[in-house]
């Protein structure tokens, strides 16, 4: 199925990008320390967060504000739609902040890939830590479960984890061996669906841990992050393959090249628009509109 594809100008190093509770796009500039706003058909803008931050993944919070992880400085952000940003330091030195989401509990959660930890912060900024069971495990994105947990990859660990608000955590092993699962968001199927990064496949995994995959049609695409579509289907990015694609939850998947070699698709969001937006490295976000479907 064919589909229009449209880039738009943002400025250096766009690296996720999610819809925020004004109807905006929000999205993060990783080199150059800024949070970045985007009107589907206006003007782009940008927030100073601070030099060395290297904000990372950005979702919407219970409270209005959009929230977000500093990789580098090891915070967690927190910006309004007008633009005032606050950061929060870890507790644990050197954390590595990358994947966050909004809990069932009005809750942000969150991993701590370097320190082998999922957190947890309030709005008002309080946070817990929890251990996971194991070192180099290397916790990476994160989502809401339909079934009130938090689920996650663990990219070294081969393995996809949940946390329940009670903060039990099990953790399932992939099929396949070596796999590196990144990406992860919550099916319209109510599973969990994620991409595996080596292994070139979508996987799928049940409440009760039952896992399926999937191979893509091009197994070095490097499929880097997945979400749910405005389509009832999961749309994914291919950092390697400078493409995206879609699967639906029969496992049936179809791609779209970008029309600019070397883009670097990152991270990508269902639009208030009805389309679906990605951020691309190269300093653009893209916005696909798939035709006759």
């Amino acid at each position: 199925m064919p589909a229009t594809i449209e880039q738009y100008p943002v400025g250096s190093g766009p690296y996720a990008v999610t819809t925020g509770p004004d109807g905006a796009l929000w999205y993060t500039l990783v080199h150059s320390g800024r949070i970045g706003r985007l009107s589907p058909g206006g003007t782009p803008a940008g927030f100073a967060v601070g030099a060395g931050t290297g904000p990372t993944i950005i979702v919407p919070g219970p409270d209005g504000a959009l929230w977000f992880t500093c990789y580098r400085s090891h915070q967690i952000g927190r910006i309004t739609t007008a633009g005032q940003a606050t950061l929060f330091p870890l507790p644990t030195p050197q954390a590595g902040p990358f994947g966050i989401t909004a809990g069932p509990d009005g809750a942000l959660w969150f991993t701590e890939s370097a320190a082998d930890r999922i957190g947890r912060i309030t709005p008002a900024g309080e946070i817990t830590e929890f251990p996971l069971p194991g070192t180099g495990m290397f916790a990476s994105a994160i989502t809401a479960g339909t079934d009130g947990g938090l689920w996650f990859t663990l990219n070294q660990a081969n393995a996809i984890g949940r946390i329940r608000t009670d903060h039990k955590i099990t953790v399932f092993a992939l099929p396949t061996p070596k796999a590196g699962p990144v990406g992860i968001t919550a099916g319209p199927d109510g599973a969990v669906w994620f991409v595996q990064i080596l292994a070139g496949q979508a996987g799928r995994i049940t409440a009760d841990g039952d896992i399926t995959e999937f191979p893509l049609p091009d197994r070095a695409g490097r499929p880097h992050a997945i979400v749910s579509g405005p389509d009832d289907r999961l749309w994914f990015t291919e950092w390697a393959g400078n493409r995206v694609g879609a699967i639906d939850v029969s496992g049936h998947a179809e791609t779209y090249d970008l029309p600019v070699a070397g883009s670097e698709p990152h991270g990508l969001t269902a639009g208030p628009d009805g389309a679906v937006w990605v951020a691309l490295e190269n300093g653009h976000l893209a916005r696909i509109a798939p035709r006759d479907r």
